[in-house]
């Protein structure tokens, strides 16, 4: 999976309060942002498909 990297200009105040709420939910401020952003676009009808993540560890003999 990965993800694309971009800009993004916030008012300090939002910035702060998003930091506050991810602290409070054990995320990092790019994780909840990007679950801020995914629970707008379902309240407005837009299903986003959740990435699957990638194989860790050694692949097995044969692969």
């Amino acid at each position: 999976m990965t993800k694309k990297a971009f800009a993004l200009r916030l008012d300090p105040a939002v910035h702060a309060a998003v930091e506050r709420l991810a602290a409070s939910e054990l995320r990092s401020a790019n994780a909840q942002i990007e679950m801020l952003l995914r629970e707008a676009l379902a309240r407005r009808g837009i299903e986003v498909p959740v990435a699957k993540p990638p194989k860790r560890g050694r692949p097995k003999k044969g692969e």
